[in-house]
């Protein structure tokens, strides 16, 4: 859906959609959006209602959006897009029925299409945006947003492949001149024993940290059938995880919380990284790997062994172990909290947390800052640790070390279709092999 009435401002905004080059970021840097109604307010407000556009209401911008209704007070949901109008209907029909006087979707605030986040941006109603598409449209879209000095919530990983990694620093830079927020779904960061834990290991609980392992294993994922009709793009959009473009592979899409949890533990990104992995149980059609395991070297020679895995019938593990040279720092996933043991095993340290207070805190933390006139703009960091996957992936899939300095630095890899419709045809799913899968 085409909004046909493109102003001047939208219509520079959308140069980034055509923007998928190393000049990219730059591009971004460098043009200044002027304000347009909805903007980052210059100064407080503690009164202010914040008004809420979706784009992407499956179940995790369903869910984010419940979290945000549930701990924010004076905040509503005034827009929405999908590519699939009837999504859209879902979230205020489901929404609407708990957080009656906070939905106000009205029909013509309701979009589909490619396309349809542009109104959203164009929306002079909206102050807050959440991006919860597949993620391979997360930087060019936060870009975008910014550009329109429109408030952000958006999904973890913010890319999928160095071009849009360059993009989001380039984003975050602009967000920071022109009072734009920023928040990210890393929950982790806002989950007290992970904040407890870290704040432990700075000040010398278990010594200097020496290494980590950790690991995201689960049993499998979701898959979607090609219906008849379907064009290669709209098959494709509708079964994103298997595609690498969109998704990014489990270790981007999925396993980027453990990443980031690393890349704040050691309070740096890797030097470098070298590993390897496979496929035996995904469906035909499936671009994905199923396992990697992968070694990243960070400064002072640590070690962070890393594994990611979806495979039915296996035991799941996901969490992190630090190793100190006094002990060992245990951060556990999900509620299971934090504890530390010295050299002998004894407890020294422990804290619970909840993630589900860690996923409405992330909202709440936006909000409030949205209000002081201090939005906060965490986009660095959370692109880092997306990079960090990604450079992880390709270790992988071409059996080879990549360097961080390449991939921030020479890397051309950039996945996204050029002129991309829901008409588009698109390459069959085809899954990397090492050896012959080639760094860009």
């Amino acid at each position: 859906m085409t909004n046909p009435e493109v102003n001047e401002n939208s219509a520079t905004r959308r140069t980034f959609l055509q923007a998928g080059t190393l000049a990219s970021a730059a591009a971004v840097a460098g043009f200044h959006h002027p304000h347009v109604a909805g903007a980052a307010p210059s100064k407080a407000d503690s009164n202010r209602e914040v008004r809420i556009g979706i784009v992407g209401c499956g179940g995790r911008g369903t869910g984010a959006l419940n979290d945000s209704l549930s701990i924010n007070e004076n905040v509503k949901v005034v827009a929405a897009a999908d590519l699939f109008k009837d999504r859209c209907e879902r979230v205020r029909t489901n929404l609407g029925r708990r957080y009656k006087e906070k939905i106000d979707l009205k029909d013509n605030k309701m979009y589909a299409g490619l396309d349809a986040y542009q109104q959203i941006l164009d929306d002079p109603d909206v102050d807050l945006v959440f991006f919860t598409t597949s993620p391979a449209f997360r930087p060019r879209h936060i870009a975008e947003a910014v550009q329109a000095g429109k408030h952000v919530f958006a999904e973890k990983p913010t890319c999928v492949d160095p071009t849009g990694y360059r993009i989001c620093l380039a984003a975050h830079e602009e967000a920071e001149r022109n009072g734009t927020g920023i928040v990210t779904g890393t929950q982790y960061r806002r989950q007290v024993n992970y904040q407890g834990a870290v704040e432990q290991l700075r000040q010398g609980l278990i010594g200097d940290v020496v290494s980590a392992v950790t690991r995201y294993c689960s049993n499998g994922i979701w898959f979607r059938n090609r219906r008849d009709g379907m064009s290669d793009a709209e098959y494709q959009l509708t079964n994103w995880m298997h595609f690498i473009w969109l998704s990014g592979d489990q270790i981007t899409e999925q396993a980027v919380h453990n990443i980031d949890a690393m890349n704040w533990v050691m309070d740096s990104a890797p030097e470098s990284v070298y590993g390897s992995g496979g496929r035996f149980t995904r469906p035909e059609g499936s671009e994905m790997w199923d396992s990697m395991s992968l070694d990243y070297k960070y400064p002072g020679n640590r070690i962070v062994s890393f594994t990611c895995r979806q495979i039915p019938s296996t035991k799941s593990d996901n969490g992190n172990a630090i190793y100190g040279s006094d002990g060992v720092m245990y951060i556990g996933a999900g509620s299971s909290g934090s504890h530390a043991v010295d050299r002998s095993g004894k407890e020294i340290w422990s804290m619970k947390g909840s993630i589900a207070d860690a996923y409405k805190q992330e909202h709440k933390d936006l909000v409030d800052s949205i209000r002081a006139g201090k939005p906060i703009v965490e986009l660095k960091e959370t692109a880092k640790s997306s990079l960090t996957a990604v450079m992880g992936r390709m270790a992988a899939y071409s059996g080879q070390e990549v360097r961080w300095d390449f991939v921030t630095e020479k890397s051309e890899l950039d996945l996204f279709p050029a002129d991309l419709t829901m008409e588009s045809e698109l390459p069959e799913a085809n899954h990397a092999i090492p050896g012959q899968y080639k760094l860009i």
